[in-house]
């Protein structure tokens, strides 16, 4: 049966000050009136029932996660004590869901993006899963058709092409997955015609990803073994955090896919926005004539590519003001340059090395 693996332990530091540790981006609305957890859980209704759903994400967040998934049971979340990455997470995943189902497939997709329409995205799910029906040993990711030549994205280099359904979406074999290029490469790669963005969206057996693990991150797997062979005994949580400290972090990416020589990719039926920064916000909310883009109550007054998220009906003026972000919350409140928006991460390292709780 198909299970959903839903990576949900990112921080989001660059959507600060809405983003917090204690309630960063997925959290949040950032895109519509759901936040983009429940979005992302709400995508797979109809198609993966909540008792295969799991959702991975850090230990402090799994209070506020159940308070937003109330449907689905305690046991559907599981919080992670620090962060390792997605490898050890994906494992993890898979072998809790090999106690249940021997012949799990899982569906592995971060929570933090903006994914639409909901049928073209089930529909490519369901595609993905008859490639791994057809061969077992396949892996099977996602690539988005680029519109620009970011640097912002890993890429994944189209082989040649595989056999599909006629209603269905191109699918060729991975060539190489390439790490994120700077701009002068990534227009190489826009004018090639044969590369996508990696979505990071992934469809496999479960036991084909163990197998995988113990070929090329054997010790990793071991410590999760052990925390997987305790999950419904009472020194769960105390193994948990022995055992996941002791692993060193690595992508999935790099620790698997990168091997494997059986990678097939999909390209994407479905439009796709990963909510990397608060330019994002202005994407999926649409602009006014001036460029500016508002969330909340703004008078604006001779202000130009202005984007403002605001809470509570706090009132946000701006005169004369152009290229700028202005994010205000209860407790703290942002002013930028937009061309300055990757440094955000910087304020938020800045504020928990001064142990400021505007962090949490």
């Amino acid at each position: 049966m198909l299970h959903a693996i839903i990576m949900a332990g990112g921080s989001g530091t660059r959507f600060w000050p809405s983003s917090r540790a204690k309630l960063p981006k997925q959290l949040l609305p950032l895109a519509g009136s759901e936040t983009l957890l429940q979005d992302t859980v709400g995508r797979l209704q109809g198609l993966i029932p909540p008792e295969r759903t799991l959702i991975v994400t850090n230990r402090r967040l799994t209070e506020a996660v159940q308070r937003q998934l109330p449907k689905l049971p305690s046991t559907a979340i599981v919080g992670e004590p620090c962060k390792r990455d997605t490898a050890p997470c994906i494992g993890l995943a898979a072998l809790l869901v090999l106690q249940q189902d021997s012949d799990a497939t899982m569906a592995v997709m971060p929570s933090d993006h903006v994914i639409d329409p909901t049928e073209s995205f089930q529909k490519a799910l369901l595609q993905a899963n008859e490639l791994v029906n057809q061969n077992p040993d396949r892996l099977v990711t996602f690539g988005i058709r680029p519109s620009t030549p970011s640097s912002s994205y890993g890429y994944i280099q189209q082989g040649e092409p595989l056999p599909h359904g006629e209603d269905d979406s191109p699918v060729h074999r991975v060539a190489q997955f390439r790490e994120k290029p700077p701009v002068d490469v990534a227009k190489e790669y826009l004018a090639a015609g044969n590369f996508l963005w990696n979505a990071g969206i992934f469809v496999w057996q479960a036991k084909t990803i163990i197998e995988a693990l113990a070929e090329h991150q054997p010790v990793c797997l071991e410590h999760l073994r052990r925390i997987a062979d305790n999950w419904e005994t009472p020194q769960r949580n105390e193994v948990f955090s022995e055992e996941f400290a002791a692993i060193k972090g690595v992508s999935i990416d790099y620790a698997v896919l990168e091997h494997a020589t059986e990678v097939a990719v999909i390209e994407a039926p479905f439009t796709w926005d990963d909510l990397g920064g608060w330019s994002a916000v202005a994407r999926q909310r649409g602009h006014d004539e001036n460029g500016n883009t508002i969330v909340g109550r703004h008078l604006g007054i001779d202000s130009k590519n202005v984007l403002v998220h605001t809470c509570d009906d706090h009132l946000i003026v701006t005169l004369g003001l152009e290229n700028t972000l202005l994010v205000h919350t209860d407790d703290a409140t942002l002013v930028a340059d937009r061309s300055h928006e990757e440094h955000i991460r910087k304020v938020v390292a800045e504020l928990e090395s001064k142990e400021w709780h505007e962090y949490l």
